[in-house]
């Protein structure tokens, strides 16, 4: 249990937390949902599903923001009750180095219970019902909507120019070009339309117009009025019969078993295999950046002069440990001895850490230890 001087430590860096962690994944958040303003402005997606799908993505990027706000807030505080003498205060009061550094430590434990909850429950099911979501709209029939004003290419061969599209889906002023027969492109224009989907494929029916083709060839045009034309699309807007899952949206039984799943890519094992162990390594490395930023802000004399000392270098260890372990997970994807370094790797900044915090206990111990005197 802890004392008052704990609680009131603890407090601060949960508050601290939550407010870090919100920011930054407010900062995400908006930048990724920039990409379905387009959804919304053009493709008819409403405001709650917007707002459904982008909460969908928060999961996958919690395992990233919750280190980076840990260790950001153990820095911040530390570094504020440093400078107004506080944990002097604390140390004077007979706090012991251990009880300086509990807080933070039990608020690391609990961000990794939670990053492990993440990693191998809430993540890949909410990756998986975003990327459904995000393949519905972009294969599904019903959600392919013609931008206004614009010429729309569906492929290479096939151009389609919208003047207006009402509310209830109908298209209006449509200039269809049509070049998939190279010797006699054809172009149809109408006063009116709509997309329907039928037992034959998607379709594109047109109403008032014309359909003009030309002969390469000879020259000749041909023109043919028609009060209700139907252009066949189902070439073109035709999905795949079936979705392949990145490993993100798999869960972690999946991705150790990935080389007995016949839906799995032979050249994917690795990839799997390194999710599945990244999965359950990387929450351990969030309490190594803890206890890193420990050891940085409760190591040595406090002074406000040292305090941007030892905030650079703290920061300055959490740089080169990640981009450390980031190659190491670029190299176990292509070498899979490499994975038991993975977890190595997630452990050693927690051992070092832990060691640097008893060597500064050990030294404060000397220090404050009061003179024998000799007859």
């Amino acid at each position: 249990m802890m004392n008052r001087m704990g609680r009131y430590m603890f407090r601060q860096l949960v508050v601290g937390m939550v407010m870090v962690a919100a920011g930054l994944t407010c900062v995400i958040w908006l930048m990724q949902s920039l990409r379905f303003v387009e959804m919304i402005v053009n493709r008819g997606l409403t405001v709650g599903t917007f707002l459904y799908m982008t909460m969908l993505m928060l999961p996958n990027f919690l395992p990233i923001v919750l280190p980076i706000a840990l260790f950001t807030v153990v820095v911040f505080i530390y570094s504020k009750m440093g400078t107004d003498r506080e944990l002097i205060v604390m140390r004077g009061a007979g706090l012991s180095q251990w009880a300086l550094a509990k807080p933070a430590i039990l608020l690391g434990m609990i961000i990794v219970v939670l990053l492990y909850a993440l990693n191998l429950f809430v993540m890949p099911e909410s990756w998986r019902k975003f990327r459904e979501m995000q393949w519905t709209f972009r294969h599904s029939f019903a959600h392919v909507v013609l931008q206004e004003g614009a010429f729309n290419a569906l492929s290479s061969d096939i151009t389609v120019y919208v003047r207006e599209r009402t509310k209830d889906g109908q298209l209006r002023g449509l200039l269809v070009h049509d070049n998939r027969n190279k010797e006699k492109p054809t172009t149809y224009m109408a006063e009116r339309g709509a997309l329907v989907e039928s037992g034959a494929g998607a379709r594109l029916v047109l109403f008032d117009g014309n359909r003009q083709e030309m002969e390469r060839k000879t020259g000749r045009l041909s023109l043919l009025y028609f009060d209700r034309s139907a252009f066949d699309l189902e070439d073109v807007l035709e999905s795949p019969e079936a979705r392949y899952r990145e490993a993100s949206e798999r869960t972690l039984d999946e991705l150790l078993n990935a080389s007995q799943d016949p839906t799995v890519l032979q050249q994917d094992y690795g990839k799997f295999t390194v999710e599945a162990h990244k999965r359950l390594s990387s929450p351990l490395l969030a309490m190594g950046f803890n206890i890193i930023a420990l050891a940085c802000m409760l190591s040595g004399t406090f002074s406000r002069r040292s305090q941007s000392h030892r905030v650079v270098l703290a920061i300055s260890l959490l740089i080169g440990i990640q981009a450390g372990v980031l190659a190491i997970q670029y190299y176990s994807a292509r070498n899979l001895s490499w994975i038991p370094v993975l977890y190595v790797s997630a452990v050693i900044p927690s051992v070092v850490g832990y060691l640097a915090l008893l060597h500064a206990r050990d030294w404060h111990r000397r220090r404050n230890r009061p003179a024998v005197a000799t007859p």
